[in-house]
């Protein structure tokens, strides 16, 4: 067993994880932050995506120690200070680019991290960086437009898959 410190979504935690323990299980059951979903176990969904130092980070792919000393913002830290839906949460709801919710976490996650790097994305950039992001109920379209609408670019032109 080994101690381990971050700071996540803004608030030092540590905790003692084995060394086998992933950082989505830390997240979810050591801290009770279960917005990171587990979907595969295999880093193939996407639905634990967290961002660790800023980067886009599958959580399953990655033990907690490694982890240590970073910096881990989680779905629950992308809400605004008050509580309301952050600005890609909002475009998410508002473009109804979430279906049964279970992949949406990764996918905000995904998003934000993309735009981070490119404020202002083609509709094939998006698409491009979804790819490891799986959703087996939208068909994607209104994801798009959500993350072109989070950008604040005009989605009427986003085509239909």
């Amino acid at each position: 067993m080994t101690k381990v410190s971050m700071t996540v979504n803004g608030k030092p935690v540590s905790g003692v994880v084995e060394g086998r323990t992933l950082l989505s299980a830390f997240l979810r059951e050591g801290l009770g932050l279960t917005g990171t979903h587990i979907g595969c176990d295999t880093s193939q969904c996407g639905a634990c995506v967290v961002h660790v130092d800023g980067r886009a980070v599958k959580s399953c792919s990655i033990f907690a120690q490694e982890a240590a000393g970073a910096t881990v913002t989680t779905i629950e830290g992308m809400a605004n200070a008050d509580g309301s839906l952050g600005a890609i949460q909002q475009a998410f709801q508002d473009h109804h680019g979430l279906q049964c919710g279970f992949c949406t976490p990764g996918m905000v996650m995904s998003s934000a991290a993309l735009l981070a790097e490119n404020p202002k994305p083609s509709e094939a950039e998006v698409r491009h960086y979804l790819e490891g992001n799986i959703c087996r109920c939208t068909g994607y379209h209104n994801i798009v437009k959500a993350v072109m609408a989070a950008s604040g670019q005009d989605v009427s032109a986003v085509a239909a898959e």
